[in-house]
């Protein structure tokens, strides 16, 4: 019996070290990045390419957007902006009027008199439009506070030459001119979902979600998958994505073709964003069900993308399960308990190493920005649990200076009460730290000063942040809440970092 619960406990640990292992093999695969890509395909080709700019109150910045665009290095005759207006009630038409004076050839205004159901029905109220027109070969669809480099729509159409591309992502990157705490955890987040597990991802052949930022289509595909963007989730993107490749066709990221984005610089605006995202990716986990680890889907049901694809879905719930196995130990077999604890952190010190290397090479000008957030992307204490692992003695010296300095005053294995609170709160922390995590966000939505905050999460970290909301989300999903689509607000405050 007791062997059997050692047994299952420390299986629990195992599940919560998943995520690591998932890492590290996401991060390993981007080695084989520049051999295994697309770049042999692609050639030099100017689409005709339409740009579904979805706009609700964006006079702050559609404007800066338009321009961006008309001034890329790209034929203007080849370049058709369709501005589809959710039913705004601020100046937004104003401003756009004056740039159509100005490109009269080159802008369609499509206004929606019924606005607020969410951005793929405003996409779809464009994408009829230029269908129906017959002019477009592919269809980029952009957010609205967008950036694109000069040459950025150029190497993503390049891709195109290869009849086999249904679509091209483009490598997002935060570019806001406040440079905050915040924006630089979104930054240095971005160098690792996008630039290191989307290049893995062409690696594997497969891709998870081609973000609705700066998302290329070419109009066959479109047309294939059904001639509109789904409107029954709140992740759009990642079901255009996912379509795409059941329908046959590749999709591709590609790292250089950059472009720039305004992320939210607080916690509250942060959290509804990243839940519907996370959210939406539950909708899609379930709408998709018949893929999961089914060889005959091809890349899209492989055993490497549905581990991804689920370790990273069930983060919360797997650490959750490391907490509850470390505790369990704790009192069934404390040595035992203390072994596998140290190894938990080991496997943590060189993940967060590897990754943070990887990020440096991938991206060095955004992660030398982001240095001081890359390694508090854990938080303070799993830093310090890190720092202590890297010479896994200096742990075990810990816990004897902890029995030691209590000799003839044990409670349990040498510890007294306070060393016992100490061992425990560090097994529990796994799990606790995603509520340090929320409380931050808790904090702010309640009005307290910005540095408690900001304090707790640095303690807790901008990873178990990110965890919390999709705890939240599962909330959300099981209760059957509203789908809200919350827009998040943008303010022109943002600039081309590269």
């Amino acid at each position: 019996m007791i062997i059997g619960l050692k047994i299952l406990l420390t299986f629990f640990v195992l599940l919560g070290a998943l995520p690591l292992f998932a890492s590290l093999y996401q991060f390993f695969l981007v080695i084989f990045h520049s051999k295994l890509n697309h770049y042999q395909l692609a050639r030099p080709i100017t689409p005709k390419v339409a740009v579904v700019i979805p706009s609700w109150n964006e006079a702050d910045v559609i404007g800066n957007t338009i321009e961006h665009l008309l001034s890329m290095d790209y034929p203007l005759e080849s370049l058709k902006l369709y501005l589809v207006d959710d039913a705004s009630t601020d100046n937004t038409f104003e401003i756009v009027n004056e740039k159509l004076k100005l490109y009269p050839d080159n802008i369609r205004y499509v206004k929606r008199e019924k606005g607020g159901e969410g951005k793929a029905h405003t996409l779809n109220a464009g994408i009829k439009v230029l269908l129906e027109e017959d002019w477009a070969e592919a269809i980029l669809i952009i957010d609205a506070d967008i950036l694109f480099e000069e040459k950025t729509l150029r190497k993503m159409v390049r891709h195109l030459a290869d009849p086999d591309v249904g679509a091209v992502m483009a490598y997002i990157k935060e570019g806001s001119v406040s440079n905050t705490l915040v924006h630089k955890f979104v930054a240095f987040e971005y160098i690792c979902a996008q630039a290191a597990s989307r290049r893995a991802q062409n690696v594997l052949g497969v891709t998870a979600c081609l973000a609705g930022g700066a998302q290329l289509l070419t109009k066959e595909n479109l047309i294939a998958i059904g001639g509109k963007i789904d409107t029954s989730s709140l992740a759009e993107d990642t079901f255009t994505t996912f379509n795409t490749q059941l329908a046959g066709r590749k999709t591709i990221f590609d790292p250089y073709a950059i472009v720039w984005a305004e992320e939210p610089n607080c916690l509250v605006a942060l959290w509804k964003q990243r839940l519907r995202w996370a959210r939406g990716n539950i909708q899609v986990t379930k709408a998709f069900k018949h893929i999961w680890l089914n060889k005959k889907i091809g890349n899209l049901g492989s055993f490497s993308f549905s581990f991804i694809w689920f370790t990273i879905m069930l983060m919360p719930l797997l650490m959750i399960l490391s907490s509850i196995g470390l505790t369990g130990l704790f009192f069934l077999d404390f040595p035992y308990s203390w072994f596998i604890f140290k190894q938990f952190w080991i496997l943590n010190t060189f993940t967060d190493l590897f990754v943070i290397l990887t990020c440096n090479f991938l991206d060095p000008k955004t992660a030398k920005r982001t240095r001081l957030e890359g390694l508090l992307f854990p938080g303070i204490i799993s830093l310090c649990l890190i720092i202590l692992s890297v010479y896994p003695n200096l742990l075990d010296k810990l816990l004897d200076i902890m029995v030691l300095a209590n000799e003839g005053n044990h409670l349990y294995f040498g510890l007294d009460f306070k060393s016992f609170i100490i061992v425990f709160f560090l097994y529990l922390w796994v799990a606790l730290c995603m509520v340090v995590s929320f409380m931050a966000y808790y904090t702010e939505k309640k009005g307290f000063p910005l540095f408690i905050s900001r304090t707790l999460l640095l303690i807790g970290g901008y990873g178990p942040f990110l965890c919390a909301v999709t705890f939240a989300s599962y909330i959300k999903e099981i209760t059957k809440s509203e789908m809200k689509w919350d827009k998040t607000q943008k303010t022109g405050n943002l600039q081309k970092n590269g």
